[in-house]
């Protein structure tokens, strides 16, 4: 049975929840990937990520981010190109604004994933995150 794009990316999101960083989540990217995180209330200026970035940031995420996960409730998927639209949830190691070490962080995220070669060479993320 083959593995479909849309396939990767749900076992993308899952390795994301289980604390994938370094090999494990680099397996996901093609050497050219790029990341585009539209402007938002965590990231004020948006943020373009290259794959090393990509690595540096699930790293650091370990050290705010307990466990995490992620709900997909839909998606569309065409040839290389699928899009998610999916509840999110972390609970922090650390407070961000009024949310305490301890508490849940919660966003809805529409996720634009780009493949070539069967790895993300593109996402593109706009994060609508619940006032913290």
């Amino acid at each position: 049975m083959s593995t479909t794009n849309l396939d990767t990316a749900r076992r993308y999101l899952r390795a994301i929840e289980q604390g994938a960083t370094g090999e494990a989540l680099a397996a996901f990217f093609h050497p050219e990937v790029t990341q585009q995180e539209y402007p938002n209330r965590l990231v004020p200026t948006g943020a373009t990520r290259d794959l090393r970035a990509l690595l540096e940031g699930a790293e650091r995420g370990q050290k705010a981010v307990g466990s995490q996960r992620y709900e997909v409730r839909h998606t569309v998927a065409e040839g290389d190109h699928v899009a998610l639209e999916v509840d999110w949830s972390a609970t922090l190691k650390v407070p961000v604004g009024k949310l305490p070490a301890g508490g849940t962080m919660r966003a809805t995220l529409a996720m634009f994933i780009t493949f070539r070669d069967g790895l993300i060479v593109s996402q593109h993320n706009y994060d609508c995150f619940e006032p913290f």
